[in-house]
């Protein structure tokens, strides 16, 4: 079950994704949900924008780092909690 902050990202997540039938879960690997770069390099502007946190990578590496929800979870968990 996805906490509060997983939740919120999904939902930023379902902005941008392609319309399908699948849920979205942590589980769900970004590439199946149709986003491309640029669409990755929004939700990341929104995700910073929302927790004012900086994440410092360009798409790249965002693509080799964050293969599925579940990652960009705790990578944005991780900045915040750094922030704290």
């Amino acid at each position: 079950m996805a906490d509060q902050l997983a939740s919120e990202i999904i939902d930023k997540i379902k902005e941008h994704a392609e319309p399908g039938d699948d849920e979205i879960t942590v589980s769900t690997e970004l590439t199946a949900l149709g986003i491309h770069s640029l669409e990755l390099t929004e939700i990341i502007f929104d995700l910073e924008e929302k927790y004012d946190i900086e994440i410092e990578m360009n798409t790249v590496d965002a693509w080799s780092n964050l293969k599925n929800v579940g990652d960009m979870v705790e990578a944005v968990r991780t900045l915040i909690d750094k922030k704290a």
